[in-house]
């Protein structure tokens, strides 16, 4: 099996240890990488806001396509997957480690600024309207005018403050229709059950393996994500498969039976039909439509 997307690692242009940076859209869509091509898929390992302000568009974030506008606002969590379309929009990314947001921060406070950035739990992307962009682009302005100019011994304290100002007002905004941010009872049972199917739903899809390794019935499984994100935990189980064979089928040259097999389908017919009952599509149309240039290593 061929590596065919690149892993992208948080690179900063500055020289100080700031664990975070900005570009804009356009300077982004005119970078030319030596490690990857920013217009086909690949995988970050950082966290980033991406908010535009001018024009329209699409943008691809886990092999789904968004359409973009004045105010759209992605948030990204590390492991994401995405791919950018040549347009004219315009608009800012702020990049930055899970150390930057960790550092003189409580656990609590991490904890509920990582709940922004879980596609799982809401929508990756935000549309905000004229008051909530303003405010938004207010606090970025602000940090642009701190990164790039007076840099002192106080100005990382000063960006890291006005990034977690604008986390806790996505925050507010998201939580005005998602119970999840108001810490709900079941969100630690599901958060741990969360990060087992993403290490685990190759090996194991039934849901009373994942009941039995936390600790609880099935049935009390099941009340935890429809309590959290109104799903039950097989569709769960059956969303995350897809998004990590979706992965699979485009990072990599193995051929499609191959893949089955290790999408843990004894079967490969079987899972031909599993994934375009929930697609639409074939594993063979997918990788088709989402066709990488292979390089050879």
């Amino acid at each position: 099996m061929k590596r065919t997307f690149k892993e992208i690692n948080f690179v900063k242009d500055k020289s100080q240890q700031f664990q975070f940076d900005i570009v804009t859209y356009e300077d982004l869509l005119k970078k030319k990488p030596q490690d990857h091509n920013q217009f086909e898929f690949h995988k970050i390992s950082f966290y980033a806001i991406l908010l535009f302000s001018q024009k329209s568009g699409q943008y691809n974030l886990n092999f789904q396509d968004y359409d973009i506008k004045k105010g759209t606002l992605f948030t990204l969590r590390k492991d994401n997957v995405h791919k950018f379309y040549k347009n004219k929009a315009k608009g800012i990314l702020l990049v930055f480690t899970e150390d930057f947001i960790l550092n003189q921060t409580n656990e609590i406070k991490a904890s509920q600024t990582f709940l922004l950035f879980n596609e799982m739990l809401t929508s990756p992307k935000l549309q905000l309207n004229d008051t909530e962009y303003n405010d938004i682009i207010t606090l970025i302005n602000l940090i642009k005018e701190e990164y790039y100019g007076a840099v002192d011994d106080h100005s990382l304290s000063i960006v890291r403050s006005y990034l977690h100002v604008i986390i806790t007002k996505l925050l507010r905004i998201k939580s005005q229709d998602n119970i999840v941010f108001d810490y709900h009872k079941y969100l630690s049972m599901f958060l741990q059950f969360q990060a087992k199917v993403e290490k685990d739903c190759f090996l194991h899809k039934k849901v009373s393996y994942y009941a039995n390794v936390l600790g609880v019935t099935p049935k009390t499984l099941n009340n935890v994500t429809l309590s959290i994100i109104n799903k039950t935990v097989k569709s769960l189980i059956n969303e995350i498969v897809i998004i990590q064979s979706k992965r699979l089928i485009i990072n990599s040259t193995s051929s499609l039976t191959e893949i089955a097999y290790k999408v843990g389908f004894d079967d490969p017919t079987n899972f031909f039909k599993y994934f375009k009952k929930y697609t639409g599509v074939t594993p063979k149309q997918f990788r088709s439509a989402n066709r990488i240039n292979y390089k050879s290593n």
